[in-house]
């Protein structure tokens, strides 16, 4: 029978269990939505409250005791304080708060009267919901009590304990022993701390008699240190007059025994989370060593040992941490061991706690609760803060630790309690049973619109609050008929989820709710969007600290989210904050994130995201930043030896550009205290180094690390090592044998460095004898580093050597080199010196060489010096600037460049050696060939008309020769791509200066080439350009021009400022009549400044020439008004006409040749500089006429 209900019972519950699992009971929480539209009683809820232990600090102001409930109706809040009733409105001293259970102690007297356990009780008229349980403390202030203690008194030796017996207080407490001045009580494997706070003595020495023993508890919650009455203690020494000092100060030894903890075991049990403390505090001597153990297993590895070993601690103790633990204290003359049982205890931990539920009329409930602790705790359950047994149900069963509600009704809605307790503490916990029933409400807003990326989820939510529980399914455009298939999934909360959306799901959704007490309905709509895509990826950098990394990140969306996108930066998923002032590193333009000024925080993993409201892309790329190594660390010398070290050191960051060499630099504190300089260079593999040192040295090093940005900062200095003196290890360097004087040789050489002396008192000894004699070696022992060896022959060769010396001892024996005494100068000249002319501004000279028996010295090489005799047009010899050329070395000929053509020359040839020049060889006089003249230093159009140009030249400034004549060229060049053909006249008589071309073309402008010409050729051209006037001038003024140009140059300047027109222009009638018209023009113009001259006016500058006169001003014509004039274009002094007149040929006392020989030049516009002093001038009125072009 026993047997058939038990099972009848576990059917029971697995139908239940079953029907739970269709049910869905979730925990109780009405949303407002469904609030607002239905009015729905709940049952009261605990919201919020105070800890479960509330102390009354003295220095708070007050102290709230907080309970705060939901409900509807809103519940009303009463309180019991120890089983009782307790009503904080009937205490005018307690500060009350509205619409809660909140009531607040002030601290403004006696609050012990509060002390106490309070617990809130919150009720509507569906149920009650109960707080847990507060406890009120009210703490006293600790005081040690007023005592007046003895003296201890103790043979030294012997062991002795102070007890400390600190007040109660709250916890955490501390304790200290100290002296009267706070001077802390050394503790060590003699004296040491209980847990207890007691001092202990393992045994007494002399030096522990004192009178001011302090033990110290401090209270750090409530802020308080109290102080015990000092104590004393006298240590009775066995010192005696008739006992010889060391039998008077002999402690008898002992073997340990254990002053805390007595007996040989003990137990200690623990809460879960707590630390485990365990000491054993031997007494004895020698001082007993303790150590720990635990049966059969290792300590844990969270163990640690304080209190000179005598102390054993695990922290936050698990079960695991349970067991037989052991201490064992031991000198040489025995040991003693006491054994502790390790129970670890748990306080109640839920294992299922009770979940509010909402449950259909008819249904069964089934309420669980269930803990776990050590030991197991007992569950107690309640219903609406009473016990269940004064509140009877008939369809309520009790079945260990669950509750069964049979058929339950409306009126079964309540609050129920679940106490789990066991001695180490209690559990809680309010489970709200609603049973009702409600149609469906929606409580997802209508008409909804989500947004999907093409190929994957989307989800539309339909959160529906019903009871019983509704039927949901889902329909497409207005179909009646759910959507289905595998792309689509209802979840139990209502949302359907499409896997892999398309393109053809867009559209109009709704979700239909049904269940027994109505239906309910909402539309969604659904739109596919394209896929956020980045296309241009960032790619890994490294980049160099301090400079500007460049970022850049593109990426494709939706044309719909253009108003949404946004493309942000992430470091180390950390978004960057663009703060974009002045101070800020980081800038986002265009997609590109720029970071300005690199530093080592910059380095990590950066990442795009290109965001929409509906999908997102990412990309992320890693950022290095290089820089110099980070100074190495840890720099250890070992291997100390006389002459050598070694050097360990362990390498900085090398900020991702390996170290491809350590450089060990060394500082001395004698010769050069604080430079520091470079001993070694190893490869940037290499932690370690042998360092080879001179003697005598007190040395600190240092290593810094190199890598492909450059070299980093050196570590920090070791210490000092110094080297023992020793004898040089090598020999001076560099030595130079020189001979300033013929009967003398000077020996200097490169001296030691200070750091390869090796010791005190380095010298050199200077060794040397004669190379072509058999003769023994002369020695001289000096400090300097240079010696004079006096009354040598000249020029005859010595060995030598230098072997330095200090006072432990002498170099290694040193090479020898060879040198030469003083040099004279050499006694002889080069002979048989011959010319041979290359060109005309180049000659070849050779000699025969000096004989070396001559020299006397090594030979420096050959000089040649050479002058300008004459020009070979001018037959008088002067001696010209002297000019000198140098070749070192041995030779027997050379070329002498840059001559001047058409000239004669002189030379001398010598030697020359370390001391100086020798004598010079006879002179040789030469002549150079004649060369093209150099170009001619002025050209210019001296007058143009409207069928010819004159034109004037004045010979080159270095003809090189003898002129034949000069080469004349012109061509027609208007500003058209077309020339006319170069037309040549040749001026066979070289004192011709001037040249009139007639037959040219009216208003063209022509290009004049001139060039002069010796029978070696003719030179360099110079160019003109000129136009040509519209009709002939009675008596035109030269024509302004600017200096003259290098060939080519265009002179941009005419007569009539026309633009140029080609020849076949003239014959079209439109253009005839247009120069007519400009005619006519041109005519009324000095028409009327002729009448208002006659008037009497005149013009200021006229009225400046009338006032004051000068030569140059009075060579103007009349007839010249009107027109342009420049003052540095005025008629020569002494002349009355133009250069522009024609002169006949032969006649003209102006022509340029005549000047040839006197010092004429001209300004830089090509005027002369200078006068025709006393010259004749002549002039011809009446024109040559001839066919052809003549000389003017």
């Amino acid at each position: 029978m026993t047997s058939q209900k038990s099972w009848g019972i576990i059917g029971i519950l697995a139908a239940i269990t079953l029907f739970c699992t269709f049910d869905m009971t979730t925990p109780l929480h009405i949303p407002l939505e469904v609030l607002s539209h239905v009015n729905i009683e709940q049952l009261p809820t605990i919201t919020s409250q105070s800890p479960s232990s509330l102390i009354a600090f003295p220095f708070d102001e007050s102290f709230p005791v907080t309970c705060e409930a939901k409900g509807n109706p809103e519940p009303e809040f009463r309180w019991m304080k120890n089983g009782q009733e307790f009503d904080p409105f009937l205490d005018p001293r307690l500060i009350k708060e509205e619409q809660t259970g909140t009531f607040v102690i002030p601290n403004n007297g006696n609050l012990t009267e509060y002390q106490g356990t309070y617990r809130c009780y919150a009720s509507n008229k569906l149920g009650t919901a109960i707080s847990k349980e507060i406890e009120f403390i009210v703490p006293h202030v600790p005081k040690f009590p007023k005592e007046t203690l003895d003296p201890v008194v103790v043979e030294e030796g012997q062991p002795f304990v102070l007890n400390c017996d600190p007040p109660k207080g709250i916890p955490p407490f501390q304790i200290y022993w100290m002296t009267i001045n706070l001077q802390h009580i050394e503790q060590d494997e003699r004296v040491s701390m209980g847990l207890n706070g007691d001092l202990y003595f393992s045994h007494a020495v002399e030096k522990d008699s004192r009178r001011d023993y302090c033990c110290f508890a401090a209270f750090p919650r409530i802020r308080t240190i109290v102080q015990k009455t000092a104590m004393s203690v006298n240590v009775k020494t066995k010192k005696s007059h008739s006992m010889s000092p060391e039998i008077a100060n002999a402690i008898l030894q002992r073997r340990p025994l254990l002053m805390t903890p007595s007996g040989v075991r003990s137990e200690k049990q623990l809460v879960k989370g707590e630390d485990l403390k365990l000491e054993c505090i031997p007494e004895g001597f020698p001082t007993p060593q303790v150590e720990w153990v635990k049966m059969g297993h290792k300590l844990p590895s969270k163990a640690k040992l304080e209190s000179h070993g005598k102390l054993l601690i695990v922290t936050n103790v698990e079960q695991e941490d349970s067991g037989k633990y052991m201490c064992k204290a031991k000198n040489r003359l025995g040991e003693v061991v006491h054994y502790f049982t390790v129970n670890v205890e748990e306080p109640p931990e839920w294992a299922f706690e009770p979940e509010s539920q909402l449950s259909m009329i008819g249904s069964d409930v089934l309420i669980k609760c269930s803990a776990t602790g050590t030991p197991q705790p007992t569950i107690t359950w309640r219903v609406n803060g009473l016990p269940l047994h004064e509140v009877p149900a008939a369809n309520r069963k009790v079945f260990d630790d669950t509750v069964i509600l049979r058929n339950a009704k409306e009126s079964d809605s309540a609050v129920y309690q679940c106490q789990a307790s066991n001695r180490h503490g209690s559990l809680l916990a309010n489970a709200n049973i609603m049973v009702m029933n409600l149609p469906p409400v929606i409580l997802t807003t209508e008409g909804a619109d989500y947004s999907a990326v093409e190929g994957r989820s989307v989800m539309m939510h339909c959160n529906v609050f019903s009871s019983p529980p509704s039927t949901i399914t889902w329909s497409k455009d207005d179909f009646s008929k759910s959507v289905v298939g595998p792309r689509f999934s209802v979840h139990d909360n209502g949302t359907l989820e499409i896997y892999s959306t398309e393109e053809e799901d867009t559209g109009q959704y709704t979700c239909y709710a049904k269940n027994t007490e109505g239906s309910s309905a909402i539309e969604a709509t659904l739109y596919v969007k394209d896929p956020t895509r980045i296309t241009n990826a960032p790619e890994d950098q490294r980049i160099l600290i301090g400079t500007t990394a460049q970022l850049s990140c593109l990426a494709e969306y939706d044309e719909s989210f253009s108003n949404d996108f946004e493309l942000l930066w992430e470091k180390d998923d950390m978004d960057i904050g663009f703060n974009y002032t002045e101070n800020s590193r980081y800038f986002v333009e265009d997609g590109t994130l720029q970071i300005i000024n690199v530093s080592h925080w910059d380095q990590g993993v950066y990442t795009c995201v290109a965001r929409t409201p509906v999908d997102q892309d990412t990309a992320s790329v890693l950022l290095m930043v290089l820089d110099v190594p980070d100074a190495p660390e840890h720099l250890v010398l070992s291997e100390h030896k006389t002459r050598s070290v070694k050097l360990k050191w362990t390498p900085g960051n090398d900020h991702n550009s390996s170290i491809t060499e350590f450089i060990i630099q060394y500082e001395e504190s004698q010769w050069e205290p604080g430079n520091w300089k470079e001993l070694l260079r190893v490869p940037g593999n290499h932690v370690s180094a042998i360092l080879k040192l001179h003697g005598h040295v007190n040395y600190r090093f240092r290593v810094a690390g190199l890598n492909s940005v450059g070299r980093g900062r050196p570590s920090e200095p070791t210490e000092r090592y110094k080297t023992p003196p020793a004898a040089p290890d090598k020999n001076p360097e560099n030595i130079k044998i020189e001979g300033h004087l013929p009967h003398e040789m000077d020996i200097n050489w490169q001296p030691l460095l200070p750091i390869e002396h090796n010791g005190p008192g380095l010298e050199y000894k200077v060794s040397y004898r004669r190379q072509d004699l058999e003769e023994d070696w002369k020695e001289h022992m000096v400090k300097r580093h240079s010696f004079v060896v006096t009354n040598t022959p000249t020029f005859v060769p010595y060995e030598i050597k230098i072997q330095a010396r200090n006072n432990q001892g002498w170099a290694p024996e040193p090479k020898i080199v060879t040198g030469y005494s003083g040099e004279d100068f050499p006694s002889a000249a080069p002979e048989n010196v011959a010319v041979e002319v290359m060109n005309s501004s180049a000659v070849k000279v050779s000699w025969t060489r000096v004989h070396k028996d001559k020299l006397h010295g090594h030979l420096g090489g050959y000089r040649i010096n050479w002058w300008r005799l004459r020009s070979l047009l001018d037959s008088k010899k002067s001696h010209g600037d002297k000019h000198t050329l140098t070749f070192p070395g041995d030779h027997n000929h050379a070329a002498i460049p840059r001559l001047q053509p058409f000239s004669e020359y002189s030379l001398i040839v010598m030697t020359f050696n370390g001391r100086g020049n020798g004598p010079g060889s006879h002179p040789v006089n030469f002549k150079t060939p004649e060369a093209v003249p150099e170009k001619n230093a002025v050209f210019r159009v001296t007058d143009t008309q409207r069928h010819s140009v004159s034109l004037a030249w004045a010979p080159p400034s270095e003809p090189n020769g003898i002129l034949t004549g000069y080469l004349l060229e012109y061509q027609l060049s208007n500003d058209t791509e077309e020339v006319g053909p170069l037309q040549t006249v040749d001026i066979s008589k070289p004192d011709t200066t001037k040249w009139t071309l007639r037959d040219l073309e009216p208003l063209s402008k022509y290009t004049f080439h001139l060039r002069s010409c010796t029978t070696a050729g003719c030179g360099p051209v110079v160019t003109e350009e000129s136009t040509t006037t519209l009709e002939t001038s009675k008596s035109a003024s030269p024509t302004p021009r600017s200096t003259p140009k290098s060939p080519m140059t265009k002179s941009t300047q005419s007569t009539i400022g026309f633009a140029s027109i080609h020849g076949g222009i003239s014959n079209q009638g439109w253009f005839i009549g247009l120069l007519c018209a400009i005619a006519l023009l041109t005519l009324i113009v000095l028409i009327a400044c002729f009448v208002n001259r006659n008037k009497g006016g005149k013009y200021s500058v006229k009225e400046k020439e009338d006032l004051h006169p000068d030569v140059e001003s009075q060579g103007m014509n009349d007839d010249t008004f009107c027109e342009y004039s420049d003052n540095d274009e005025k008629p020569l002094k002494g002349s009355r006409h133009s250069l522009s007149r024609e002169i006949k040929a032969g006649d003209s006392g102006d022509s340029l040749v005549d000047y040839a020989e006197e010092d004429v030049h001209f300004n830089e516009d090509g005027s002369f500089i200078g006068e025709y002093a006393g010259r004749k001038e002549k002039r011809v009125s009446s024109e040559i006429k001839a066919p052809a072009q003549i000389p003017a």
